[in-house]
């Protein structure tokens, strides 16, 4: 049977639609509450294809769900967004079978305007700018790393502006991160991003699967002043997985995440252009490289049935 996309979500007029991102579509429940629905659409290189990847919003969000209670269990003191996964009693019944499993009930909170990235081994845009200037984020390196090498120091925070849908993300060095929100803030979110990396490379490291760099955000509960991890946590969609058997320093990695789209997109040279189609095989193999990565680290088969 051929699963069709869920690729935007509509509610009735129910809940006041917010907000369309990338992937997920942000509603209002009430003052202090958010609805998360995650779709099936698929960005890469900041571009959004138009066409989706089928059951993808699902994983996304019981991933996220997943990674939520792994990462409260090891850090006690951690605070995130997540409230459930059940859906709020204004959504009518007839829509719950197509909204369930890739919907979220979160806190709303001002969100700081950065991505806190967390980068263990050098690739991607790092190993360019590293290749031609020995930096990385404007942060000397090292010399002498090889493509896909841990940095020798340990784990590096890794800032990037947090741009609107159809817009690029632009790398930017910490100090510049902490012009933004404020140097208390940032330190805050510097200390959280990489303790939170820690405690997934490893979980993730005994399932047979690295993490090369990951994205969180963060929002700030003004209330308590606390500072809140928000958004999805550690998918394919936000992190470099790679195959831990497979790694071999000097070289591009096996990936579980959108590196194959994005292969596909320059050699086809189609990389950043809006209104590109997915044939079925790079469609079939983004959805399977995700399948893979959620049943290594989750421990069970997928399926929503």
């Amino acid at each position: 049977m051929t699963v069709i996309s869920f690729t935007e979500s509509s509610l009735g007029g129910t809940l006041p639609l917010l907000a369309r991102g990338k992937v997920r579509d942000l509603y209002q429940i009430d003052s202090r509450t958010l609805l998360f629905v995650a779709s099936d659409r698929i960005s890469a290189y900041d571009v959004i294809m138009s066409n989706g990847v089928p059951e993808k919003g699902a994983l996304l969000t019981l991933l996220s769900a997943h990674w939520f209670y792994v990462l409260s269990s090891a850090i006690p003191s951690l605070k995130t967004h997540f409230i459930s996964l059940d859906l709020p009693p204004q959504v009518p019944r007839e829509l719950h079978a197509q909204l369930q499993s890739r919907s979220m009930q979160v806190r709303k909170l001002e969100i700081f305007p950065i991505e806190a990235i967390v980068r263990g081994y050098i690739t991607g845009s790092a190993w360019k700018e590293y290749q031609a200037t020995g930096t990385v984020h404007g942060m000397k390196i090292q010399p002498g790393l090889s493509e896909s090498e841990a940095f020798p120091q340990g784990a590096i925070y890794t800032p990037s502006t947090k741009a609107e849908a159809g817009l690029n993300d632009e790398n930017i060095h910490p100090d510049q991160a902490a012009k933004i929100v404020g140097e208390m803030y940032a330190e805050r979110i510097e200390k959280l991003a990489l303790e939170l990396y820690s405690t997934a490379r490893k979980y993730a490291l005994e399932r047979g699967i690295i993490i090369a760099d990951t994205k969180f955000e963060f929002g700030l509960d003004t209330e308590s002043d606390e500072v809140i991890l928000v958004d999805e946590v550690l998918t394919p969609d936000s992190s470099r997985f790679w195959l831990a058997s497979k790694y071999k320093i000097g070289q591009a990695q096996e990936s579980f995440d959108k590196q194959y789209l994005r292969d596909w997109l320059t050699v086809n040279g189609l990389k950043g252009k809006q209104g590109v189609e997915m044939p079925g095989a790079v469609m079939s193999k983004t959805a399977e490289k995700y399948r893979e990565a959620f049943e290594r680290l989750v421990g069970k088969k997928w399926g929503l049935s």
